[in-house]
């Protein structure tokens, strides 16, 4: 099946101009939201996507710029749509997306309201094993190397697209991707600067070999990104609010 992308914002945690890094993945009728940081709903608002038209919420890691807007989203479905999207959670992730991001605003005793199955139905994802989340639509968790002792996902999609989310930069899983598995679409985070110490950084990815570079999208750049315009090989820039489709 084949499946389409568009990137409601393409930017770092502190751009001011791209939002944060967060994606709609649609496969076969399902729409599925990567990431809510706290520009998501902002972003969803100004290109006319109401919440509850989302099938699906798949959270990564629990950095503000990925979980920061599911607060209003937990609020909205609850008391506005009356409606429980389905999150899709990795099992490593699931009590610090709860008692180290969301209970302070979300949890509600006296309305009975103590965890983040009263607000959507959850679904635990489980490591480095294919999930179909759709008839048609599966995702695999690879771990990466972000934060030390914080979990953090990378996500395969049907077997074909990596979706690297926050990494750092991973040469040997990017060849293996590429010449093993036959990913045939690479969507990477990119720090315009060097070093790169929490993410891969554009002289790092610019090593990787122009055969794996051509099937690489740059995204999760900052707000200098008119000054690498040409400066990124065989790679390319995706675009904030843009819809990619990939056969």
């Amino acid at each position: 099946m084949s499946l389409q992308i568009q990137m409601i914002g393409t930017g770092s945690a502190f751009s001011k101009k791209f939002y944060n890094n967060n994606a709609l993945v649609t496969c076969n009728g399902f729409t599925l939201l990567v990431d809510c940081g706290y520009t998501a709903p902002r972003a969803l608002h100004e290109l006319g996507i109401e919440i509850n038209s989302i099938d699906g919420l798949f959270i990564t890691h629990v950095h503000a710029d990925h979980v920061g807007g599911m607060e209003e989203f937990a609020f909205r479905l609850k008391y506005t749509y009356k409606h429980k999207m389905k999150l899709f959670v990795p099992s490593k992730l699931v009590d610090s997306l709860w008692n180290q991001s969301l209970r302070g605003g979300l949890e509600n005793k006296t309305e009975g309201f103590m965890g983040l199955g009263d607000y959507f139905d959850l679904i635990l994802v489980e490591e480095t094993v294919p999930t179909e989340i759709h008839p048609g639509f599966t995702l695999e968790l690879i771990p990466s190397e972000h934060i030390p002792d914080k979990p953090s996902y990378s996500i395969m999609f049907n077997e074909r697209l990596f979706y690297s989310s926050d990494t750092k930069f991973n040469y040997t899983l990017l060849s293996e991707l590429s010449e093993q598995r036959k990913c045939q679409y690479i969507l990477h985070d990119c720090q315009l600067s060097s070093p790169g110490i929490v993410h891969a950084c554009l002289d790092e990815l610019l090593t990787l070999p122009d055969k794996i570079q051509s099937k690489v999208l740059l995204m999760h750049y900052d707000d200098l990104i008119d000054a690498f315009i040409g400066k990124s090989g065989k790679m390319t820039f995706m675009e904030q609010h843009k819809t990619y489709s990939f056969p």
